[in-house]
């Protein structure tokens, strides 16, 4: 897979590039990262990337011209990329979202600043998206958790491909809970379940506390989610149970 993001701070992205999921990803050739700075764009003295916008006279408006400028070049070069832009304006980002992404081939995040970018610059834009109802400086930190979150479902990214189904909203419900040693402490135990070397009742251990949790935490995936037959007897058990503790 193969990712662009084009900045006018690529210095932000350094460490990014370096460490954890990403960087491994990029180590290891699983992942071609490109980071472009738009100034590279600019031909003035001051390598000016923003105006003022018409109209009000409000805030600083990103300019077309660098932006148009970098897109043709890369066209020049390599296919058409799906091309991204973080805006609170844009469909939320969620896992579903992540895995969609993670499925391309070329995929190109142009991060906005000021009051965003012309309103021209949208033409080549494929989607917009959000990562919550406010407002950042640029877009390079939501680039940022767009990637990592791809990156997790590149396969061979992450080393066992169980904790990346494991996680949360992968199958439409919430991590179960996790422990490691001590087994004890402060009058705190690891269920016992746990311990007990029968992966079968582990399994279903893990399953009925992901059920219990996404429907206490987030009721509204639970009432989104499509059970399985083997979601909905871990349902029956847990409601038993707790019917029991009444």
């Amino acid at each position: 897979m193969r990712i662009e993001v084009i900045t006018t701070l690529p210095e932000l992205f350094k460490p990014f590039v370096r460490m954890g999921v990403v960087g491994r990803a990029i180590q290891n050739g699983k992942l071609d990262f490109d980071i472009v700075n738009l100034r590279d764009y600019t031909h003035d003295a001051h390598r000016t990337t923003d105006d003022y916008a018409y109209g009000t006279g409000i805030g600083m408006v990103m300019k077309p011209e660098p932006i148009f400028e970098m897109f043709d070049d890369y066209l020049s070069k390599h296919s058409h990329p799906w091309v991204v832009f973080p805006s609170p304006q844009g469909k939320r980002f969620d896992q579903k979202k992540a895995i969609e992404l993670s499925k391309r081939e070329d995929v190109m995040f142009i991060c906005g600043r000021y009051e965003g970018v012309d309103e021209r610059v949208m033409t080549i834009v494929n989607e917009e998206l959000s990562i919550g109802d406010f407002v950042l400086s640029g877009g390079e930190t939501a680039v940022m958790i767009f990637v990592e979150a791809m990156a997790r479902m590149i396969p061979g990214v992450v080393g066992k491909q169980e904790s990346v189904e494991n996680d949360s909203f992968y199958n439409g419900l919430l991590d179960y809970g996790h422990y490691t040693r001590p087994s004890e402490y402060r009058g705190m135990s690891v269920p016992e379940v746990l311990k007990s070397g029968n992966h079968a009742k582990i399994g279903k251990y893990l399953l009925k506390d992901a059920l219990r949790r996404t429907m206490l935490k987030r009721p509204d995936l639970f009432l989104e989610h499509k059970f399985t037959v083997e979601e909905k007897a871990a349902l029956l058990e847990l409601f038993k149970e707790m019917h029991e503790k009444c």
